[in-house]
């Protein structure tokens, strides 16, 4: 089982229709939490994501991939999601606002 992973195309766009889809509510930040303004993208929490493929289609930027179907280019982007979850400040300075 793996997990699902944000990267680049969401970088600006921040649709949230992926958070309304996901069933166990791991993609943050949501609109209504302040970290929303703060940050450029949306992040999925590896720890709970249950792999259920929901935000995947949802998402109208097309910037959720499985981990083992990203990018080569985007591969950096797993850790930048797990490590959001554990400390916000630590992700790369271009993607925060």
């Amino acid at each position: 089982m793996g997990v699902f992973v944000i990267a680049s195309p969401c970088i600006d766009i921040k649709d949230t229709a992926c958070v309304e889809a996901c069933p166990v509510d791991c993609i943050h930040p949501r609109k209504d939490e302040p970290e929303f303004e703060k940050y450029r993208m949306l992040f999925i929490n590896p720890d709970e994501c249950i792999d259920c493929g929901a935000c995947e289609p949802a998402c109208p930027p097309q910037a959720i991939f499985r981990e083992d179907d990203l990018p080569p280019k985007e591969e950096h982007f797993l850790k930048i999601n797990a490590d959001w979850y554990k400390d916000p400040d630590s992700i790369p300075d271009e993607l925060k606002a």
